[in-house]
């Protein structure tokens, strides 16, 4: 069977989303049922991991989806239900990877995972050593940006399909998008700590040597931590410490605090998604905006998150604050704003980020604001995760 002969149906999705699709599971399947489809939110992945387990056991078989999330896994069965394929759960597992990294000795008929960028670390790459299937499909969506794990996705499982977050746009699979970069000052404080922090960085850096200090740095805490001198350790140590420090300022500058009362004071009505540096300033950017806030991230309860849930769906509660817990496998297609005010320099983060407001509604523009200290090293991070966007405006100091 070379291809797979699917009817996708026009009743759910756009021609061209359906297109798309049976594109990539017909590449997937030309390929010899092994490899990676790379597409950006709202291209409908996880509708092809459905079709890609639910043919392949339409005679019988196993079945194994990999997810990263426990709510991912809740929500590939409404996927089964949702595309008519109910009967195909009685013969496949959803796991989390960590969960799965622990079976040994398991033969599957089809693997299908979900957001394969979070299951290729080095403990959940156990799954692929242990384990065997038939047939392959890894899902994410856009490459990994570490080169040890976009060799070992190619190894595993070889690109068979790629369609970038702008192509999405592009051919109205998600609604168009706009993103305004927001210049933040420290204060005086916030400064000297910052200086403090960079300082240090200059040092450690200098030690370890100044071209592939990272690298040298990543060897001594890890495979070399048993062959290297006190002194490279000590380096070592500083090195990451000072890189903390600096991010520990940026993360939780005050200025993003009253940017974000003026953003949400000028645009309510509006439902808005606000992603902290980490889940202490996230409280602090709910406690700022209490009147339209609620919470979402791991510090919180599973009642408590999907109160939060329920808020902000609702209306009651506009503004949903996140960490990380929103980063994929979020849909809120009514969720028009997001604010960023933690940053990474990764692009796959700040794509997922974009793709939690993108989902396609008629006449919808996506409005994603972030927030950024000027002349600091999340500068240079923002510059970096957005390098590969369209439509990004840096507003003056």
């Amino acid at each position: 069977m070379s291809q797979i002969q699917i009817d996708l149906g026009m009743s759910k999705l756009i021609k061209v989303k359906d297109t798309e699709q049976k594109k990539a599971l017909n590449n997937w399947a030309k390929k010899g049922f092994n490899g990676s489809i790379i597409a950006g939110t709202g291209f409908g992945k996880s509708r092809c991991g459905v079709i890609a387990v639910a043919k392949t056991l339409s005679d019988g078989g196993k079945g194994l989806v990999l997810v990263p999330t426990h709510q991912l896994q809740d929500q590939f069965k409404e996927e089964f239900i949702k595309w008519g394929y109910e009967s195909a759960l009685d013969n496949v597992d959803i796991l989390c990877y960590a969960s799965a990294y622990k079976l040994e000795d398991q033969h599957y008929d089809v693997v299908v995972c979900d957001e394969i960028h979070l299951g290729l670390s080095p403990e959940y790459r156990k799954f692929f050593e242990n384990n065997t299937w038939d047939r392959l499909l890894c899902m994410t969506a856009t490459l990994p940006e570490d080169y040890e794990y976009k060799e070992l996705l190619y190894k595993i499982a070889p690109l068979v399909y790629m369609i970038s977050l702008d192509e999405c746009v592009a051919l109205g699979l998600v609604s168009p998008y706009e993103i305004v970069c927001i210049p933040i000052q420290l204060t005086d404080v916030e400064q000297k700590e910052y200086k403090k922090a960079n300082n240090t960085f200059v040092y450690a850096k200098y030690c370890l040597g100044q071209f592939g200090a990272f690298d040298k740095a990543k060897h001594i805490m890890g495979a070399g931590k048993h062959t290297a001198s006190s002194e490279d350790k000590a380096a070592a140590a500083q090195f990451y410490r000072s890189i903390r420090a600096r991010k520990a300022v940026v993360d939780h500058a005050d200025g993003k605090i009253a940017e974000l009362q003026k953003i949400v004071v000028k645009n309510i009505g509006e439902k808005i998604l606000v992603f902290g540096g980490s889940n202490e300033f996230t409280n602090k950017l709910a406690d700022a905006t209490e009147t339209f806030s609620t919470v979402y991230h791991s510090g919180k309860t599973k009642k408590q998150k999907e109160q939060a849930l329920k808020d902000f769906r609702s209306g009651d509660k506009p503004v949903l604050c996140s960490t990380k817990a929103l980063n994929q496998g979020f849909d809120v297609a009514d969720a028009t704003m997001a604010v960023i005010c933690g940053l990474t320099s990764k692009s796959l983060t700040m794509i997922q980020r974009v793709g939690r407001i993108i989902r396609y509604q008629e006449g919808k523009i996506g409005k994603i604001h972030i927030l950024y200290v000027k002349d600091s090293q999340e500068e240079k991070w923002l510059k970096s995760s957005v390098k590969n966007l369209d439509n990004v405006t840096w507003l003056p100091c």
